[in-house]
């Protein structure tokens, strides 16, 4: 079944431009025009990923995803012509998997796309369950339990945990885990990593402050050893 995507933008002509992208690369898709649109489509059928333009007419892309978060996990990837640092990282701090700046190479977009939608549809080689100390990973039910309270965690989120309960007790360096759930051309995106470490260890640490699961290697990356 072909992946299904909503397109969210007050464009009309970059909506029909990416529709008719999507199209040809073999996505089914959906447009809304405002934030108020796109949650309402969001909350009537499953989409498989968004694209989302912040400046919205009627609400901030952030504000949508804040709202957009309550209740669902989808991948959001952002499509804005917005460049500073500061509204990328607002975002992903709001529940953004990724943003793209326009003006965009479609090969580009269709390749961050493709790579989100790795990494949230189901495949049957993985592992049904990951164990370390107090923390349960259900894989392919995608389910994290802690001391068996259920964490719930994006899908960038959720990746990142899966790479460290994977790899137990390793230095990580920034740049293999940039490279491993952004993909090639990440590895120096490293306020990405920082603020995804940061919301992973405000949902599992006791104390986010002093982490015990999640630990800093100065210069390096980082270690999970739980």
């Amino acid at each position: 079944m072909m992946p299904h995507i909503l397109i969210i933008d007050d464009d009309p002509s970059i909506r029909r431009l990416l529709a008719m992208t999507l199209a040809f690369a073999g996505f089914m898709t959906e447009t809304a025009a405002t934030g108020k649109e796109g949650l309402k489509k969001g909350a009537d059928k499953h989409f498989d990923l968004i694209l989302l333009d912040l400046g919205l007419p009627d609400m901030s892309g952030v504000k949508f995803l804040e709202r957009y978060r309550e209740d669902e996990q989808t991948p959001v990837i952002i499509v804005s012509a917005i460049h500073d640092e500061s509204d990328k990282i607002a975002a992903l701090n709001a529940g953004a998997d990724d943003y793209v700046t326009k003006p965009f190479s479609t090969d580009e977009l269709i390749a961050r796309i493709q790579a989100n939608l790795r990494r949230v549809l189901p495949t049957l080689t993985a592992p049904s369950l990951l164990v370390v100390g107090a923390i349960v990973m259900d894989i392919s039910g995608r389910i994290v339990t802690i001391d068996n309270i259920g964490i719930k965690l994006t899908p960038k989120e959720f990746k990142l945990l899966r790479i460290f309960m994977e790899n137990h007790g390793k230095a990580l360096t920034h740049s293999w885990l940039l490279k491993t759930i952004w993909g090639v051309g990440y590895q120096h995106e490293t306020h990405y990593l920082r603020v995804f470490i940061n919301q992973l260890r405000q949902k599992i640490e006791v104390d986010p402050a002093r982490p015990k699961w999640i630990i800093t290697e100065t210069g390096i990356g980082y270690r999970f050893v739980g």
